[in-house]
């Protein structure tokens, strides 16, 4: 195996022309039991040739679930993470450990624990796109699908601090008129859409819904006929009678998108600046198949979690699972 794994944050060996590597994959995941789980924003080989594939709540819920012995993470650092703070006996593997999240960059553990240390009492929030150190601050984790369900269940005077999407927790506050504390993170990817752009795009597609996610800026989200999560997205496009589309999230779920609904059109909305008209997240396409070849292959790199910290991240997990 080439040496080179530590230095690269993945396993830097050239595959032969003559596999056929997608095959190749598959018949490494029946020899070593091992599944492999996608998110909607991976590449489309890799949504192709996934075992399960779905948004962040989903891929928590299915590492649950599996009696594989190793789960392949196709999708950035922090999903591998909590595959592994849900499955401790099974191996975790991700194709490549810089795979990292703006989101989750922009919430270090030691500067959050601080923040939380200024509002005494206050139950904190986080959004399951954190590091496990995160997670282990925190009382009870959501995601974009159920967010707004686990927040009606705390009462309305409720003392809480949500981090660290300020998107994101802007608009549940809106939705619940509530008034959490919010922590100053976002999505590079989500905070990069043109409402200029959008609107340009309305009137040239005027038929067209605009979905977005929650994790866009609010200016985009006021605009929008439709806001929900990755699936939620997905869910809607395929049961509406409406034929065009602009999606405000990244371009990687049109893909499926378009696979449900072939007899309709799927319109990415664009960044601020963006020569193909689309917007992608660079850290999700760091995966390849080449990478999760290797991986699979050599059973590295592999997800490692300290023990004390995964018992304390693994709480607030489970209760979003629990409230959700």
């Amino acid at each position: 195996m080439n040496s080179n794994l530590l230095k690269t944050g993945f396993v830097d060996e050239p595959v032969s022309a003559d596999i056929d590597i997608k095959k190749a994959i598959k018949q490494l995941c029946k020899e070593k039991n091992a599944v492999i789980m996608a998110h909607y924003y991976q590449p489309n080989e890799i949504q192709d040739i996934a075992d399960h594939i779905g948004d962040s709540l989903a891929l928590a819920q299915y590492a649950t679930k599996t009696d594989a012995d190793i789960i392949i993470v196709c999708g950035v650092h922090f999903m591998g993470e909590t595959a592994k703070i849900l499955s401790p006996n099974k191996k975790v593997l991700i194709p490549d450990l810089n795979a990292g999240c703006s989101l989750a960059d922009s919430c270090p553990a030691d500067k959050f624990e601080e923040f939380i240390k200024q509002y005494p009492g206050y139950t904190v929030v986080s959004y399951v796109n954190t590091t496990a150190a995160v997670k282990a601050l925190t009382d009870v984790c959501v995601t974009s699908t159920n967010a707004r369900k686990i927040i009606e269940q705390f009462p309305t005077d409720a003392k809480l601090i949500f981090g660290p999407d300020r998107n994101l927790g802007d608009y549940i506050n809106s939705v619940t008129n509530r008034k959490m504390v919010l922590w100053d993170g976002a999505c590079h990817v989500h905070e990069q859409f043109s409402l200029e752009k959008i609107l340009e795009l309305k009137k040239q597609y005027p038929n067209a819904l605009l979905l977005a996610h929650p994790e866009c800026k609010k200016p985009v989200l006021m605009v929008s006929d439709y806001i929900g999560s990755t699936q939620a997205l997905l869910n809607f496009a395929t049961e509406s009678n409406k034929t065009q589309f602009i999606i405000a999230t990244e371009s990687g779920i049109i893909y499926e998108m378009r696979k449900k609904n072939p007899n309709k059109e799927f319109i990415p909305a664009p960044p601020l600046d963006s020569s193909c008209g689309c917007n992608e997240c660079n850290f999700m396409r760091l995966n390849t198949l080449e990478k999760l070849y290797n991986c699979i292959k050599y059973e590295q790199p592999e997800i490692i979690i300290e023990e004390s910290l995964r018992k304390k991240a693994e709480k607030s997990i489970l209760k979003m699972l629990e409230l959700s």
